[in-house]
């Protein structure tokens, strides 16, 4: 079978455990899977390899920026970017198939839903609502946000195409891993946060966690995930409290110069055991 001629290419750091998966469910179809590790100290390089990955080394200096020296490295202009927890679906492999049956796609995006799976899943719950993302491309029109925290394709001006089956997102190893990854989003988040006043911090506050709790629970649908989907909602809307009390605890402190270790955020902060482990 003759391969499209587009590039697949995954960052990656400490994912021995499951980037094969996403890695071979794209080997026999597209002209080549990159893989950009940024330093891990486990068998990502190694088991990337395995799979049939071109593996290149570059020290991470931000989301955007590392898809974007990704997308340099691949030598097709059509490129298709995975997470290294996502898995291409064989319907969405036919659809892409399909697109490119006739020679080079009519729109120079197209974006596809992205479907969580929970912790010891094997597929999305019922009427699955996670995302939408653009994440095939021409990297001659359109590509990545040059950003360190958001990792978009910027597609101003393009008509982007909608394709309509999903991407496969095993995320969530455990729990407690989630926990940790939205911590550790949740300080990255406060250090290029705009400054807000007390005043609209105090609001926040309060809407914070019904609002996103309803976001995910409804909108998104974890609603049908039963305790799985409560929990998973849950987590996310709690996160963004704390994010909102953490910055509100910490804009008070610097202005009465109350040393860290009396801020009385870190012990809300421990009680919900979301600290970095």
């Amino acid at each position: 079978m003759t391969k499209l001629a587009v590039s697949c290419f995954i960052i990656a750091k400490n994912e021995a455990d499951r980037i094969s998966r996403g890695i071979g469910s794209v080997i026999d179809w597209v002209d080549e899977v990159v893989v950009v590790d940024s330093g891990s100290s486990d068998d990502t390089i190694a088991v990337s390899q395995k799979a049939g990955a071109r593996v290149i080394s570059h020290q991470w200096h931000g989301f955007g920026q590392q898809k974007r020296f990704a997308e340099d490295q691949c030598r097709n202009n059509w490129i298709l970017n995975l997470d290294s927890d996502e898995v291409v679906t064989p319907e969405l492999r036919q659809e892409i198939e399909q697109l490119f049956a006739a020679g080079t796609p009519p729109l120079v995006a197209y974006g596809m839903p992205i479907c969580l799976i929970y912790p010891g899943a094997s597929k999305p719950r019922f009427g699955a609502r996670d995302h939408w993302c653009v994440r095939l491309y021409d990297r001659t029109f359109v590509r990545f946000r040059n950003s360190s925290m958001h990792d978009s394709v910027v597609t101003e001006g393009h008509d982007v195409g909608k394709l309509g089956a999903p991407l496969h997102h095993f995320s969530i190893r455990s729990y407690a891993d989630m926990k940790r990854k939205l911590n550790r989003r949740m300080w990255m988040s406060m250090q290029h946060a705009e400054t807000l006043s007390p005043l609209h911090l105090a609001a926040r506050l309060v809407t914070e966690f019904p609002m996103h709790f309803f976001k995910y629970y409804i909108i998104r649908r974890h609603v049908t995930g039963g305790l799985n989907g409560l929990r998973y909602a849950s987590l996310q809307a709690g996160c963004r409290f704390l994010r909102i009390y953490r910055m509100m605890f910490t804009s008070w402190r610097d202005q009465i110069d109350m040393p860290q270790s009396e801020d009385p955020s870190g012990e809300f902060m421990s009680e919900c055991n979301v600290r970095n482990r």
